[in-house]
C-alpha cells in the first residue's frame, strides 16, 4: 500500500510538470503568434512624419466601406448645431496588425473612436467620446505594461464636448483608451488658456516613456502616459503634467484674437521636436533641455504638421490669415536662425470663396522615406491646386516675396501643378504615386519619368481626411458618412 501511494505521487508530480510544461510551451506560441507590428501608429507614420505606407495600388476599385455615422456638433455661440458625418481633418486611420490580423483605428464625427477589422470593414468595438473625433491619434505599444489591457494604447483627442463652452469647468477632450477592448484608461483635463479653444486635433509622439502633445488651448504637454501611474483628480483618472510650455506670446493673443489654437502634430529630428502654432510660429523644444530654443515667426495660422526631410530641414505649410501676404510653404534649415534659417518659400493662390482666405490647411508630402535620389514634395493649396516639386533643387531664375511681404526668398523648382479642387488633405508620395484626397474627391496620380503627374483613377465623394496605403490598398474616411477601402 505504501508503495501504490508513492508510485500515485510520483506520478501525480510527473502530470503537473507536464502541465506547467505544456502551459509554458503553449503561452510562448501563443506570445509569438501575437506579435504586434504598429504600421502607421500615428498622423503621416512616423515621429518625422513622412511615412505613407508601402505599395500603392494601380487602381481605385471599391473593395468595402464601413458607415462610421454622424453626430451633432457645436461650431460657436453664433451658428446654429451642425450635423457632420463621416471623418474630418485630419482624420488619417491608423494600421496595425495582430496575430497575423489588420486592424483599423478610426476617428468619427459621430464621437466615437472605433476599432475596424481592415479586411472586411467590420466594426469591433467602439469608445464614444463627448464630441466629434476630427484628428488622428497615436498608438503606443508598452511592453512594460502589467497586464494586457494596458499593452496596446491609443491616445485620442476630440472636440472639446458637446453641450459644453470654452468655460466649462473640466474639458478632458484628451483620452487613453485600450486597443484590447476599447476601455478608458485615462483622460486629461485640457485647462483653460487664452486660447480660444480645448479641443484637440494634434497627434502626440511618444519618445522613451514620454507623451509629447499640442493642444488647442496653445500649450505643449508632456505628460507621462503610463496607466499605472495616473492619479485620481475631479473625478478623473488623470496622467501627470511632467512639463508644458506656451506656444504664444502676450501680442499674439492681441494679433490673433486669441486664436492660438495648436493643431499641428510635433514631428522629432535629434534632440527637438518641432511643432507648428496658429499663434503663427513654428517652434523647436528641446527635450533633453525642457526648452523652447528655436523659433521662426510667420504670422498667419498654421494647421499643417512640420516634416522632417532626410537633409534635416524641416517643411511647413502656412495657411492665409492674419498677413497681407500669400501662405504656401517654408523649407527651413533648424541650424540657422530667423530669415537665415529660410532655405526657400512657395507661394500659392489666394481662395476667393468659402472661409478660408488662401494658403495650405493640410501638411506637406516628401519622397524622402522612399527615394534616395530625387527630393520631392507635394501639397495641395485651399483653392485646390496640387503641386509637385523638388525640394533639395532651387530654381536659379525665380524669387519670392514671403508671407509678409518684407523680404524675397528662394525658390524651388516646380515640377507639375494640376487643379484637383479645393482641399485640406495631405498628400501622400509612395515611390512613383501620388495619392491625393479633397472636396471633389480622392485621386490617383503616376509620377512619370519626367517627373509629371498622369491621373490614373478618381473616386467622386468629398474628403477633408488624410489616407493611408497598405498592401496595394488605399484607406481613407470620407465626409459622406463612409470609411472606404480601395485598391487592387
Amino acid at each position: 500500500m505504501q508503495i501504490n501511494l508513492i508510485y500515485l505521487r510520483f506520478n501525480l508530480k510527473k502530470i503537473k510538470i507536464l502541465s506547467l510544461l505544456s502551459l509554458f510551451i503553449g503561452t510562448s506560441i501563443l506570445a509569438v503568434s501575437q506579435k504586434i507590428e504598429l504600421i502607421n501608429p500615428t498622423f503621416l507614420g512616423n515621429e518625422r512624419r513622412n511615412y505613407y505606407g508601402n505599395k500603392a495600388p494601380d487602381t481605385l476599385k471599391l473593395i468595402w466601406k464601413h458607415y462610421l455615422g454622424e453626430g451633432k456638433t457645436t461650431i460657436s455661440k453664433n451658428i446654429e448645431d451642425q450635423i457632420w458625418a463621416g471623418a474630418g481633418w485630419t482624420g488619417q486611420p491608423l494600421l496595425y496588425k495582430e496575430s497575423d490580423s489588420l486592424y483599423l483605428i478610426q476617428g468619427s464625427l459621430d464621437h466615437h473612436l472605433k476599432k475596424i477589422n481592415a479586411s472586411n470593414g467590420n466594426l469591433i468595438w467602439q469608445y464614444r467620446f463627448d464630441d466629434a473625433i476630427k484628428g488622428t491619434g497615436t498608438i503606443w505599444h508598452n511592453e512594460k505594461a502589467k497586464n494586457k489591457v494596458h499593452e496596446l494604447i491609443i491616445f485620442q483627442g476630440s472636440k472639446l464636448g458637446y453641450g459644453k463652452n470654452i468655460n466649462t469647468k473640466h474639458i478632458p477632450s484628451f483620452r487613453a483608451i485600450s486597443l484590447v477592448d476599447g476601455s478608458e484608461l485615462w483622460r486629461f483635463d485640457v485647462k483653460k488658456t487664452k486660447s480660444y479653444s480645448r479641443d484637440v486635433d494634434g497627434s502626440p509622439l511618444i519618445i522613451e516613456d514620454t507623451l509629447y502633445i499640442g493642444l488647442e488651448n496653445g500649450l505643449l504637454a508632456a505628460i507621462d502616459p503610463d496607466p499605472d501611474h495616473v492619479q485620481y483628480v475631479d473625478s478623473m483618472f488623470q496622467p501627470p503634467i511632467l512639463h508644458e510650455h506656451k506656444l504664444f506670446t502676450k501680442q499674439d493673443i492681441f494679433d490673433h484674437k486669441n486664436n492660438l489654437v495648436t493643431e499641428s502634430s510635433p514631428s522629432k529630428l535629434g534632440n527637438h521636436l518641432f511643432i507648428a502654432s496658429g499663434s503663427g510660429h513654428i517652434y523647436g523644444y528641446n527635450f533633453l533641455k525642457d526648452t523652447i530654443d528655436w523659433e521662426f515667426y510667420v504670422g498667419s495660422d498654421i494647421d499643417g504638421s512640420a516634416i522632417i526631410t532626410d537633409d534635416s530641414c524641416v517643411i511647413s505649410t502656412i495657411e492665409k490669415q492674419y498677413i497681407i501676404g500669400r501662405g504656401g510653404v517654408f523649407k527651413f534649415n533648424p541650424k540657422k536662425y530667423g530669415i537665415e534659417s529660410v532655405e526657400w518659400f512657395f507661394p500659392v493662390e489666394n481662395n476667393e470663396k468659402g472661409s478660408w482666405e488662401g494658403g495650405i490647411v493640410g501638411s506637406a508630402a516628401v519622397s524622402d522615406f522612399y527615394e534616395k535620389g530625387s527630393k520631392l514634395a507635394a501639397f495641395v493649396s485651399v483653392k485646390g491646386n496640387l503641386y509637385l516639386i523638388n525640394h533639395e533643387i532651387i530654381d536659379q531664375e525665380i524669387t519670392n516675396l514671403g508671407p509678409n511681404e518684407k523680404y524675397r526668398y528662394p525658390s524651388p523648382l516646380l515640377l507639375d501643378k494640376i487643379n484637383i479642387g479645393p482641399s485640406i488633405s495631405t498628400p501622400l508620395l509612395i515611390h512613383d504615386k501620388l495619392i491625393v484626397a479633397g472636396y471633389q474627391g480622392l485621386k490617383l496620380f503616376k509620377i512619370t519619368t519626367n517627373q509629371t503627374l498622369e491621373l490614373l483613377a478618381s473616386y467622386n465623394t468629398a474628403f477633408e481626411a488624410t489616407p493611408f496605403v497598405y498592401d496595394e490598398k488605399i484607406y481613407v474616411a470620407s465626409r459622406d458618412g463612409y470609411l472606404y477601402c480601395f485598391g487592387n
